[in-house]
């Protein structure tokens, strides 16, 4: 009886030791400087190492939704690789299926579905009716994803004229100060909550911008209306 006891306590003792060396793992201190280590990079405009810090991260923490998000956001917007990040939007999806960006993230998995299988058009992997299809659809979500997100804005400004005169006045002219690593299709996101309206920030900038790829850090920009569409 006294050894089957003494037995018990032991197995009890290497369960709690190995739950606890699982828990120290996935939250590290290594895995914190990864994290601090990948924003800096991200920061500096070094998005290729970022993206190597947050992949090495992700090896601690396979389930930090977060990290998918930024992870995603860096493919698309950076990167212009919208297979990576349609990888890392989904496994935020599966990780977050409420979280607090589970709504922009799938429309952006939308509009990335949407964005590669038109490329895959040059290809001829799809026919071209197909990928003017898919073109057409795509910028229908664009148009839809805006008026969502503007809806209750716009809603709002209706019912108070003169705070509605006052937000035109804003709207139609707003400047941006463009900040190291900036592209214009993270411009995009930052003020329309999508990167689908850059060239409507090109066409409005075309006196001052003189590489769409590579903008000036410190370089002002005008940021057209948010209810504007073309």
């Amino acid at each position: 009886m006294v050894i089957r006891s003494a037995m018990r306590f032991i197995l009890l003792s290497l369960m709690t030791a190995l739950l606890s060396a699982g828990c120290d793992r996935m939250i590290t201190p290594r895995h914190a400087q990864q994290l601090k280590d990948a924003e800096s990079k991200a920061a500096a405009g070094d998005f290729a190492r970022a993206i190597s810090l947050y992949e090495s991260a992700l090896e601690d923490g396979p389930s930090d939704a977060e990290v998918h998000y930024k992870l995603a956001l860096l493919y698309d917007d950076k990167m212009n690789d919208p297979l990576n990040a349609l990888h890392h939007f989904k496994r935020y999806l599966i990780i977050a299926p409420s979280g607090a960006r589970a709504n922009d993230v799938k429309g952006f998995v939308k509009r990335d579905e949407i964005a590669l299988l038109t490329s895959l058009s040059g290809d001829a992997l799809i026919s071209r009716a197909e990928a003017t299809r898919l073109r057409n659809e795509n910028l229908s979500l664009r148009k839809d994803l805006d008026e969502a997100r503007g809806r209750t804005h716009i809603a709002a400004i209706e019912q108070s004229p003169t705070l509605g005169k006052t937000k035109q006045a804003e709207t139609a002219k707003q400047t941006y100060v463009v900040q190291r690593g900036d592209t214009l299709a993270s411009i995009s996101r930052k003020f329309y909550k999508t990167s689908t309206r850059w060239k409507q920030i090109l066409e409005a900038n075309r006196n001052v911008i003189d590489n769409p790829k590579k903008l000036a850090a410190g370089q002002a920009l005008v940021i057209p209306a948010r209810t504007s569409s073309r």
